[in-house]
């Protein structure tokens, strides 16, 4: 199968790489989401990721379906979460969508968020490094490598791919 990834983020790739059939090509895209820096909510998170998979299907019209992947945050009551969503789109625009693991976020988190930053810089703020979305991503770090960001996503792109018929 070949697949248009609309990122470059190397984290997105490989857990896209990891969950799609055998002998998949993927290419990798720099389209734009069309949504904010910072996603907040579901709604807008999956909207960032179905417009990107459209955007990345556009880029190559060899390529059988487009691939988005799209972070987030959402508030639940007072407590924000990290969210991810990524959608799946086909030649014959049929759009599936997933979602993934939520964690909650810590207070100081939420108020470089508040401060109108993107997660990614606050998580290289908050752990004291750099290309933290790049990575392991804010599930890396809230979770001491148990989970990372590549797995997050993978299953995701394990539950799009596993919805073709």
């Amino acid at each position: 199968m070949k697949i248009s990834l609309g990122t470059l983020n190397p984290a997105k790739r490989q857990a896209t790489e990891e969950s799609s059939p055998p002998n998949s090509e993927i290419l990798t895209f720099d389209v734009p989401s069309g949504v904010s820096n910072q996603p907040v909510g579901d709604e807008e998170t999956l909207e960032g990721a179905i417009n990107r998979a459209r955007a990345a299907l556009k880029q190559d019209p060899s390529a059988e379906v487009g691939v988005g992947l799209e972070g987030g945050v959402m508030w639940i009551g007072p407590t924000l979460y990290l969210c991810n969503w990524g959608a799946l789109v086909t030649r014959d625009d049929v759009v599936l969508t997933a979602s993934g693991a939520r964690i909650p976020l810590p207070e100081p988190i939420v108020v470089g968020l508040k401060e109108g930053l993107e997660l990614g810089d606050v998580m290289d703020r908050y752990a004291q490094t750099k290309g933290v979305r790049l990575h392991q991503g804010a599930i890396g770090i809230l979770t001491n490598g148990a989970v990372t960001r590549v797995e997050m996503f993978a299953h995701v792109t394990k539950l799009l791919f596993n919805q073709l018929a």
